[in-house]
């Protein structure tokens, strides 16, 4: 949760590994070993809602929330939505968004790692 706190107020950097086309160079990134990387503030706040979403579900069945580690997260492409947007000379273009599914599985351990 730190981490991606501070990814919000760009204090940290995700590290661009494998799809780095047109990712620009910062300074940032040498901790991980790379040049590239970005902020992803949508990304970042939508698994900051999906941790939050886990805690309140771990509390409900009766979890320690401070005990509480990821043991599987996964994210998958879902059916794209269509849109059109309208061009000059009367053409239409279609306008995608693109979703994903996230699947995330946390697990009560007896000590929690400072990560």
């Amino acid at each position: 949760k730190t981490y991606l706190k501070n990814v919000i107020a760009k204090k940290e950097i995700i590290p661009f590994r494998r799809f780095m086309g047109g990712v620009g160079n910062h300074a940032q990134a040498k901790v991980h070993g790379t040049s590239q990387g970005r902020w992803p503030l949508k990304s970042c706040e939508f698994l900051l809602d999906m941790l939050k979403n886990a805690e309140s579900n771990a509390e409900y069945k009766g979890l320690d929330a401070d005990h509480l580690v990821i043991d599987h997260i996964q994210v998958q492409r879902a059916p794209k939505m269509r849109r059109r947007t309208y061009r000059a000379h009367g053409r239409i273009n279609p306008y995608m968004s693109s979703p994903c599914h996230i699947e995330m599985t946390l697990v009560e351990k007896e000590q929690t790692y400072a990560a």
